[in-house]
């Protein structure tokens, strides 16, 4: 790599030798077929499908019948194994599609959808097949769509665009070029085509154009062949907006040359734009063998990062991997940074090579955290913008302006967050008093405001760039069934990788005893009981009587078993990537179970055998739910005590959550005696959680913030357990209740609208802490925000979210984040779900049972939700 990757856009192609062990599995040559990158499963890594095309061609110069025809149209699946580097040339089960060759592919979690194409007996139905791997048996399915849809054609493109929808357009449907667009809801039974009016500059018909979504969901077309046979130089994005309604925007610029039969494959926001055929049927050669389209900045670019000429060649360049790239009908993919180019056709010279590039990652803006998207990973955007998509201004950065989230509150609803929650206040207040107290009677924990620590010794990388906050997130609508039902479940291909290597979580103590103690289960299985009767994320309901299945003695049975992991575990836990970090439940279970639902559960029927779980906090209190969701983490947590991780948030300590909701929760599901007690087990329980977590020791997690007095991770450290809040210092009043400042242009210490006492901390101390404990990332908590995530100080802090709705006004998405081994971040959400269509005397949630929650939500409403309502007229599309 040089030194400068982002000056780099056009990576060089060289040729990838992985035939060495598998030769007769190599697909050999071979051109109109598709490549298809796919997401790991739970025994296998990324890798690439291959699939049909034509073997053999006929005609050309020597032949009477001008052109070149495609003869030898086959059938065969080559699996690509990334990791390894080896094709094995599989047979699924079930009924195989026919033999084709012009078709379409589009990866839709471990599966690969076909449609369409050409033969030997003319057009292929427009049936789609699915290939499914979720299992690591091959099968194929026929998928048959009801009412009318695209028809047979060849030559179109199609693509899964915003993890949802499959997108297909134009293409030729053996009388006439079309221009045409359908979609496929794959969440929605029974399935069914729609076809599409969207608004905007609608490109012209065209076959042989090329397709490739954008990880926010924009589906992007590139050039093509119109009816007259002309070449295209042309791009359009199609979007859609939040009331369902799709548009087509004309990118900026034309590419560098004229093309058809040409490759195009997505990494980050660059469209990598691979060989074609111009006008004449000559390949396209020299510099624009290989094209970008940095859809970020709205430029084509060269190979040296510069905005290109007008159209047109620049001549044969010397670069050998650009005469590689003087091929059509070949096939691309991208896995990371990966870009795989196969076979295709250089005059009547059919091709078998296999060719790799690796791009850099990064966007021009080399402080931007910006990374690359898998096209395997099918992530989406919470926002794609009905601004121009092309827009340098619209793209993610970190002075993302509160008005671009997704959702937005009346202004009755904002009135009432607004209004700062008095009860709270005087709560935040009393606790501050306190720890004042304590710090005036000489605590040596309370770290003196004005010191200037000296830098850390922690051994933290001194690298750069490690931490990446993908541009993007993954979000889902609804319940998706039936057989591509799976997608959205799906995460993406950093999160999986070499998942079979698990890693254990350090522990302070690591001799043998002290392993065999943290790992001892509850007496009688209790929390197996707890597990099977609460994790259920596809078909909890809530009790009906709302009766808590627990007993007082049972409660007490479970936290001493909780217990006694957390007594030996560290105040800062030290954790292993890959991961899934939490924000605030607040006894949303429902929000819970859905995000188990949406993104992997903890199960050894889930994903738990190769990624963690972090929660940071709060877990009781304003929900309707409390009991369920801190009884199924205790459980959980037993289960698995190396790779379920809690921390402390304000609201686990009694004088809070007395006030908001537990306590009254506690005695009005369990009755007054059993629920006193099993409220006071609780808070001692919580005296002894953990209160941060260091994952890779690059990302620290906590629940509040740093507050005036945290300049080091070792203060942390110092903190000694089980400790009440009025008994703690000024460390721990910043730990679990500070927030950072309003914005970035808001530096130093600020009064917090919480309470007297609090304080809120600006992007410099956020850059200072990071610095002095040589860390890369801040995640946190503790306040609601309407995406379910949000970036501060240029990135490197992040508040997380995950209750949707907060208090039943905000309106607000949740989100989680995981973290894959090499430390890329995902955020992914879940949007509020509608009022049930029900009566209240019908609805599972039985409303009238809960006004209780409602009136106290009334009394002590939530603190201000961070970020302002949207724009309506600037809208973006999230949450489809």
């Amino acid at each position: 790599m040089a030194s400068k990757p982002w000056l780099q856009p056009a990576p060089t192609y060289t040729p990838f030798d992985t035939f060495s062990d598998t030769q007769d599995d190599a697909p050999g040559p071979r051109c109109a077929h598709t490549l298809t990158a796919v997401a790991p499963t739970k025994s296998h890594g990324p890798r690439l499908i291959l699939f049909g095309g034509a073997t053999a061609i006929e005609g050309g110069v020597s032949s009477p019948v001008p052109g070149i025809r495609l003869a030898g149209v086959t059938n065969s699946v080559h699996s690509y194994d990334v990791i390894t580097r080896k094709w094995t040339r599989i047979r699924p089960s079930g009924e195989p599609p026919s033999p084709r060759a012009a078709h379409a592919a589009a990866a839709v979690g471990t599966m690969v959808v076909f449609q369409g194409g050409i033969g030997p007996a003319g057009h292929s139905t427009d049936d789609l097949y699915v290939l499914d791997m979720s299992n690591d048996k091959f099968k194929w399915h026929r998928l048959v769509v009801q009412g009318p849809g695209p028809g047979p054609r060849y030559g179109h493109v199609m693509d899964l665009v915003a993890q949802r929808y499959l997108v297909t357009v134009s293409g030729n449907d053996g009388k006439r070029v079309l221009s045409d667009a359908w979609a496929l809801d794959t969440a929605k039974k029974p399935y069914a085509w729609q076809k599409l009016n969207p608004e905007g500059d609608k490109p012209s018909a065209r076959m042989y154009a090329t397709a490739s979504a954008r990880s926010d969901g924009m589906f992007l077309l590139c050039g093509g062949r119109d009816t007259s046979g002309t070449p295209l130089a042309d791009a359009y994005g199609l979007l859609m907006h939040r009331n369902g309604q799709w548009e087509w925007t004309l990118a900026p610029g034309v590419a560098p040359s004229s093309r058809y039969q040409h490759a195009s494959v997505f990494v980050g926001a660059r469209l990598h734009v691979t060989g074609g055929v111009v006008r004449g049927g000559r390949a396209v050669d020299g510099e624009a063998a290989v094209a970008v389209l940095d859809t970020a900045a709205g430029v084509w670019l060269d190979r040296h990062g510069l905005v290109t000429a007008p159209r047109g060649n620049k001549g044969q360049a010397e670069d050998p991997s650009l005469e590689l790239m003087r091929r059509c009908r070949h096939a691309a993919a991208s896995v990371g940074v990966r870009l795989y180019v196969y076979g295709g056709l250089r005059g009547e010279v059919l091709l078998g090579d296999f060719l790799v590039a690796e791009n850099s990652p990064f966007q021009s803006d080399v402080n931007t955290p910006v990374l690359t998207t898998e096209k395997g990973s099918n992530v989406s955007s919470p926002r794609i913008s009905n601004l121009n998509p092309f827009d340098p201004l619209s793209s993610d950065n970190g002075h993302q302006s509160p008005s671009s989230t997704g959702l937005s509150m009346d202004k009755e609803s904002m009135d009432k967050l607004v209004e700062a929650s008095a009860a709270e206040a005087e709560a935040a207040n009393a606790v501050w008093q306190a720890a004042q107290a304590q710090a005036a009677n000489g605590d040596p924990s309370v770290a003196d405001d004005n010191s200037q620590p000296a830098e850390s010794c922690s051994d933290g990388s001194d690298g750069e760039g490690d931490v990446r906050l993908h541009p993007r997130a993954v979000v889902v609508a609804k319940e998706a069934v039936g057989n591509l039902g799976g997608l959205v479940r799906q995460l993406s291909l950093d999160q999986f990788e070499n998942e079979s290597r698990r890693m254990i979580p350090l522990q302070n103590d690591t001799s043998p005893s002290a392993k065999k103690f943290t790992r001892q289960k509850s007496p009688q299985g209790l929390h197996k009981k707890v597990i099977s009767t609460l994790l259920r994320p596809r078909n909890w309901k809530p009790p009906a009587n709302r009766r808590f299945f627990l007993d007082s003695y049972e409660v007490g049975e479970l936290c001493y078993a909780a217990e006694q992991i957390f007594l030996h575990e560290p105040t800062v836990l030290q954790l292993k990537a890959p991961i899934k970090v939490f924000g605030d439940l607040h006894g949303q279970f429902g929000d819970l179970m859905r995000l188990f639902d949406e993104y992997g559960y903890p199960s050894t029927a889930g994903d738990i055998t190769y990624i963690d779980y972090l929660f940071l906090g709060d877990y009781v209190d304003r929900g309707q739910h409390s009991l369920e969701t801190i009884t199924l983490l205790l459980a959980l947590k037993i289960q698995y005590p190396d790779n379920i991780h809690l921390i402390r948030g304000n609201h686990e300590a009694a004088d809070i959550n007395a006030l908001f909701g537990f306590r009254l929760e506690c005695i009005e599901r369990m009755g007054e005696n059993d629920g006193i007690w099993a409220w006071t087990r609780f808070n001692q329980l919580f005296n002894h959680l953990p209160l941060a977590a260091l994952i890779e020791k690059k990302i620290i997690c906590m629940h509040g913030g740093i507050g005036r007095s945290i300049h080091l991770v070792e203060q942390i450290e110092k903190i000694e357990r089980p400790i009440t809040m009025d008994a703690g210092s000024i460390v721990l009043m910043d730990l679990l209740w500070s927030d950072p400042t309003e914005n970035d242009s808001v530096e130093g210490l600020r009064p917090n609208a919480r309470g007297p006492g609090l304080v809120t901390f600006g992007p410099d101390r956020v850059s200072d802490f990071c610095k002095r404990n040589k860390l890369q990332l801040i995640i946190r908590a503790h306040e609601c925000v309407m995406d379910g995530f949000e970036r501060f100080a240029q990135g490197q802090l992040i508040t997380l979210f995950s209750a949707t709705n907060y208090c039943g006004t905000a309106n607000n998405a949740g989100a989680i984040l995981v973290i894959g081994r090499g430390l890329m971040i995902v955020p992914k959400l879940i949007h509020p779900l509608p009022p049930p269509l029900q009566s209240p005397e019908t609805s599972p949630e039985r409303p009238q049972d809960d006004t209780w929650m409602q009136e106290l939500n009334i009394q002590r409403p939530p603190t201000p939700t961070r970020g302002r309502p949207q724009d309506h007229d600037r809208s973006s599309l999230a949450y489809i």
